[in-house]
């Protein structure tokens, strides 16, 4: 199978993530440019930004359009990111690709295990100011370093934080991640990395349809049973990427 076609059946499941889960599929951008793609840690985490960008705006105007987006509570939580996410950006340049590679399947085993655990959002919920700009500094550094969106951060700590309905925190998530990796991406513009956009693009392509086909998705199938489907896709891409680094 060439990497032209592997660009393009990563693209669709990455954007069927995004658009149905809000999560997941910037998570999985990262391994699939460095192990189908051939891409370097740096350079995966560079264009993984790039994609997630691309993909999260449209995955962001499908939830809009379904008034699924709490335009104030996302920007308040991305604000608390943006200097988070500029650092970490600018430090993972200096980060060896092997530290770069186990970090981030530390990351998507934390994500796939949390995407497993149902949850269900407490009833009575209100705003607390300190946690959300907590979890939004956390989740910017998090997309700063490791060129993920970090969704599954996101949705949470917006029900917990922001008191963001279940029914708007994946729309309203793709709003945080947007601003982070903009931000992110800006760090790593001063960092020399050379990109294949032969690959990148029809990455992108197939990545933009599968969000349309994912916000889709999210209103045919259970959420939970989406969150497990890639819970498990997470800890398996987790344990090949550590397993491919140690040994």
């Amino acid at each position: 199978m060439t990497a032209f076609v592997l660009a393009l059946l990563a693209g669709a499941l990455v954007g069927l993530a995004l658009g149905s889960l809000g999560a997941g599929g910037s998570i999985l951008t990262v391994p699939a440019l460095i192990y189908l793609l051939g891409f370097s840690p740096a350079e995966a985490t560079t264009a993984s930004l790039i994609i997630v960008i691309v993909t999260s705006l449209t995955a962001l105007t499908a939830h809009a359009r379904a008034g699924a987006v709490r335009w104030r509570a996302g920007l308040l939580f991305a604000a608390a990111g943006l200097l988070p996410a500029a650092a970490a950006g600018l430090l993972s340049a200096q980060i060896p690709a092997t530290v770069l590679t186990l970090a981030f399947a530390v990351l998507a085993v934390l994500a796939g295990l949390r995407m497993l655990r149902r949850r269900t959002p407490p009833a009575n919920r209100t705003v607390s100011a300190p946690r959300a700009v907590g979890a939004g500094a956390v989740l910017g550094a998090v997309t700063g370093f490791l060129g993920v969106g970090g969704g599954f951060l996101a949705v949470p700590a917006l029900v917990a934080a922001l008191a963001v309905p279940m029914s708007a925190a994946v729309g309203t998530s793709l709003l945080v991640i947007i601003a982070n990796a903009l931000v992110a991406l800006a760090a790593h513009a001063c960092t020399e990395v050379s990109l294949d956009w032969a690959l990148i693009m029809p990455f992108i392509a197939t990545a933009v349809l599968g969000a349309w086909d994912g916000k889709r998705l999210s209103a045919k199938v259970p959420p939970v049973t989406l969150q497990r489907v890639f819970g498990g896709l997470l800890l398996t891409v987790a344990t090949a990427m550590a397993a491919g680094t140690l040994l």
